[in-house]
């Protein structure tokens, strides 16, 4: 079967067998001549032995004014003129080729050309050097493309630290911005922000009530980003709100689960975890009445060197259930002890990986740290607390808030 039987059509049928090979180029040395790239060959000291007329066109030279009259490095500009000289040439000596290096041409009307570079050394049959061949490709357009891509990092940077000033700002408005003094007793807080992406729904505060009563609190919301600030915002006028109204805590939580369950129980509920404390001048120590709900238990550390956790029982989780319940205790804040309050992000920081599990901080090994710590003070505790986070470096992806609370012994200062 021949080329026509089998459906295969000769090249040459179309035009004409004689006529095909003019569609293809004329010579090597036209191809050289108008290849789409520029084409150059140099001495070895650098004078210009050949040149196409591609790269002529692009440089607006003659050929009359480049060969055996410049040299490649008179092509470049000063700082590319630098680069060969220091860098480019000698490599290329080194490795006998070089490649895909981004310099800029100078053009006839001083105008500039970036392009990407490729020499290589031709040798004779025994081995010696006897001229460059260099390859030249308009980089104008990856010059432009890479110029549009950096731009538009810097404004998506820039956007980002519009973002992060926002998510700084908004939430700084979310937390106090000072504690207020209460006589006989020392306050110190932290909040360690795990992204500066993203607004978190921690919070704290501690607020006068009467000339001899304040209220505090501490505690988290499920979610973060800006709904999660909305719900936060709630939280904090309520339990101001509900304190001024009626200072029973475990009352405080039931008003704050109400609110939350009314405003949130649809088809994306919130929640949160919350600890509430009344604080009362004892003569020279505080009674306080803790009321939790879901929250970790505070931490005493006390004057005797010893901490424990100090848990409220039955406290359910926050904005659930319509009818959720809360128990509250009473204890003593002597001269010397501290009373801590922290979020989980602490207590959940990343430490290492066993196996397929992932290790955590956990309470018990808050303890041991409180432990080690007591007896101290509230601004104590909080620096060491606040450099403990900063060690878990990536392993702390929840904001954390700490709230200390202390009464100092008669022969320190008090605040």
């Amino acid at each position: 079967m021949n080329g026509h039987e089998s459906g295969r059509r000769d090249p040459g049928d179309e035009y004409g067998a004689a006529a095909f090979p003019s569609l293809l180029e004329d010579s090597a040395e036209d191809l050289y001549d108008n290849a789409p790239c520029g084409y150059l060959s140099t001495l070895l000291d650098g004078q210009i032995a050949k040149v196409n007329a591609t790269l002529l066109t692009w440089l607006g030279y003659t050929r009359e004014e480049l060969v055996g009259r410049r040299s490649f490095s008179d092509l470049l500009t000063v700082g590319g003129r630098l680069y060969h000289e220091t860098h480019f040439a000698p490599l290329l000596a080194i490795q006998g080729e070089i490649g895909g290096v981004a310099l800029e041409l100078r053009a006839a009307d001083g105008s500039r050309l970036p392009v990407l570079v490729t020499s290589t050394v031709k040798t004779s049959a025994d081995g010696q050097p006897q001229l460059i061949r260099t390859t030249i490709f308009d980089a104008s357009d990856r010059r432009s493309y890479e110029q549009e891509l950096l731009r538009a990092r810097q404004e998506a940077d820039r956007e980002r630290e519009r973002l992060q000033r926002l998510v700084t700002t908004l939430q700084r408005s979310l937390l106090p911005s000072s504690l207020p003094a209460v006589p006989g007793l020392e306050a110190a807080a932290h909040y360690h922000i795990a992204s500066r992406d993203e607004v978190s729904g921690d919070f704290y505060d501690l607020f006068p009530l009467s000339r001899d009563r304040w209220g505090f609190f501490l505690g988290d919301v499920c979610g973060k980003g800006a709904e999660a600030a909305t719900v936060t915002s709630l939280i904090r006028y309520t339990l101001r709100a509900a304190a001024v109204y009626d200072p029973d805590p475990v009352t405080v939580l039931d008003t704050l689960n109400t609110a939350l369950h009314r405003e949130y129980s649809g088809d994306d509920p919130h929640y949160c975890t919350a600890v509430f404390g009344i604080l009362t001048p004892d003569g020279d120590a505080f009674s306080i009445t803790l009321a939790g709900g879901g929250h970790p238990p505070c931490l005493l550390l006390r004057a005797d060197g010893t901490a424990d956790y100090q848990p409220t029982p039955h406290g359910m989780l926050i904005g659930i259930l319509p009818d959720a319940t809360f128990s509250a205790r009473t204890i003593r804040l002597s001269p010397g002890d501290t009373l801590l309050l922290y979020t989980d992000g602490l207590t959940e920081a990343r430490t290492g990986v066993t196996g397929v599990a992932v290790d955590r901080y956990g309470e018990q090994a808050l303890h041991a740290f409180a432990t080690r710590l007591a007896p101290t003070t509230a601004a104590v505790a909080i620096t060491a607390l606040s450099e403990l986070l900063d060690s878990f470096g990536t392993g702390l992806d929840d904001d954390t808030a700490i709230l200390a609370l202390s009464v100092p012994r008669p022969e320190e200062e008090p605040p």
